[in-house]
């Protein structure tokens, strides 16, 4: 199997509906290894950074460029008697030639060499290798493609990308429900077991209320009760049981003037809600008015419910450090907790389920970030229930904002934690999901500018350790760095969400239905 490519011109069309990707061009020519060339030990300086990663079985063809100056370059991939040769400093396989390179090498690895010429001559670079893992990933990741802003958040979409091709597809798109007086914003997408006709998502502003996509019927219903501080966001579906945990979570903004954080997003009021989609009833679990609980999520058994919570207690009285005297304070409490917002650690607990009964148990401390002088967030364990995948940075909750945030592994069968080392970088990782297998992670991080979240996959083996990540591929590989968005929020599916974005705005424009709210 020999495929000799040429790359030719790539067509990308962005719009405010959909991006559209043209296809990439190849002409078939007669581009070859040069017979004589030097070998060198200068590493390749390739974007994005392929080298020695390990990759899914059914993963894209992993398509890079070189960032230096050359005159001409050629790129061989090889395996078991097989190669791909590519002409140009963009290197893009075909799909099909890519699939039966990957199928050769499932188990073992794809040799890649780049060929540069410079100053006349021709020289190999160290070469490199891309290991193919026997592990499948779930072929479909869906994300939120966003501003990386605080204040532009019209015009975003909620997508699908099929992670064995580049076929990419709009889900859920903001402005088909913003009218001219009102905007909208979409976000908190989920998915039962990574079934993507059990969906769900919230909506706020214009047409807003939490849209639920179960099998065959699509609904909008209002989850907020008079004295909650809004309705439920950062959802957790129950792995088989018809039910979806809610933090409700009154949200502010606050801005810092120096540094390399620029801004915070805090919580003043919060709740653990459980909704039962059959029943259409909500209940507030576990209320604790000094606690502030976000992040639920179940366990792959479903009898367990893990959360983030931090203990905060509004202070209206103070003491004059010079005259002792007792005095009340007039800052609100959303006013106090900005300022004692690096005060907050958040630690991640868990309560005991019984789907028999549908009863919770009490809270149970499962890691003490601030033992650490850390705060935790974002809890996801992994498909065999061994695993507990979360972000840690300083202080707060909504780490995608920080820059010192790194993912933590811990063992729940052993305690064992600690930083997953081989994941992290000195810029933010983010928003985590397991794959069905617990074979691979897709995580957000802003390693490549600091700027912009791109979604990142990783191998965990089964000793819990991680391989160095590799960017989501795409068919032109300077499509990210000329892309204005952030990816948010990655979800794993077992297939695509089929319900078009004009059916789930003409959803969300229905009147709503209202769940009950019950004490028990």
């Amino acid at each position: 199997m020999i495929t000799k490519i040429k790359n030719c011109a790539l067509c990308i069309k962005n719009c405010a509906l959909c991006i559209v990707h043209c296809a990439l061009l190849i002409a078939c020519g007669g581009a070859s290894i040069p017979k004589d060339f030097v070998k060198t030990q200068v590493p390749p300086n390739i974007y994005p950074d392929y080298t020695n990663v390990t990759v899914p079985a059914n993963i894209a063809p992993l398509c890079f460029e070189l960032l230096v100056g050359v005159e001409d370059a050629l790129t061989r991939f090889s395996a078991n008697g097989g190669e791909i040769v590519c002409e140009g400093i963009k290197a893009c396989p075909p799909i099909e030639e890519w699939r039966k390179l990957t199928a050769a090498a499932k188990g073992k690895s794809i040799d890649v060499e780049i060929f540069v010429r410079k100053g006349g001559r021709w020289l190999r670079l160290r070469p490199f290798q891309i290991y193919v893992s026997k592990d499948s990933i779930d072929p479909w990741l869906s994300y939120r493609l966003i501003s990386p802003s605080y204040v532009a958040y019209e015009e975003l979409t909620i997508n699908q990308r099929c992670l064995e091709n580049f076929d990419e597809r709009v889900i859920v798109d903001n402005m088909l429900c913003s009218t001219e007086s009102g905007g909208q914003c979409v976000n908190c997408h989920n998915y039962q077991n990574y079934n993507p006709r059990r969906m769900q998502f919230h909506a706020r502003q214009t047409h807003g209320g939490t849209l639920i996509a179960y099998d065959d019927s699509v609904y909008k219903v209002n989850l907020k009760r008079a004295d909650a501080p809004t309705s439920g966001a950062y959802p957790a579906w129950h792995p088989s049981q018809p039910l979806i945990a809610y933090s409700a979570n009154k949200t502010m903004q606050a801005f810092h003037t120096s540094g390399t954080d620029k801004i915070e997003v805090l919580d003043s009021e919060s709740d653990l809600m459980i909704y039962d989609l059959k029943r259409d009833e909500m209940k507030v679990i576990d209320p604790q008015t000094d606690e502030l609980e976000i992040f639920p999520s179940w366990s792959p058994d479903g009898r367990w419910l893990y959360f983030c919570s931090a203990h905060f207690a509004y202070q209206p009285y103070r003491k004059d450090s010079l005259s002792q005297k007792v005095y009340v304070d007039t800052r609100t409490p959303e006013q106090e907790i900005v300022m004692r917002s690096r005060e907050l650690k958040y630690n991640i607990y868990r309560m005991s389920y019984d789907p028999a009964t549908r009863q919770f148990g009490e809270r149970e401390l499962v890691f003490d970030a601030a033992k650490y002088d850390r705060s935790a967030t974002l809890p996801r364990i992994s498909p065999d229930g061994r695993r507990l995948l979360f972000t840690v940075a300083r202080y707060g909750c909504f780490h995608i904002w920080h820059h010192d945030a790194d993912l933590w592994m811990m063992d729940l069968k052993t305690g064992d934690v600690g930083p997953l080392t081989e994941c992290n970088s000195d810029q933010t990782e983010s928003y985590h999901v397991w794959s069905s297998s617990g074979r691979w992670i897709v995580f957000s991080s802003r390693r490549t500018d600091g700027t912009f979240t791109r979604p990142f996959i990783a191998h965990i083996d089964s000793q819990g350790k991680g391989s160095k990540p590799f960017e989501l591929p795409c068919s032109n590989p300077d499509y990210h760095r000329q892309l204005m968005k952030s990816y948010n929020v990655p979800e794993l599916m077992k297939g695509p969400v089929t319900l078009s974005p004009q059916e789930i705005a003409s959803a969300l424009k229905r009147e709503a239905r209202s769940a009950k709210f019950i004490s028990r």
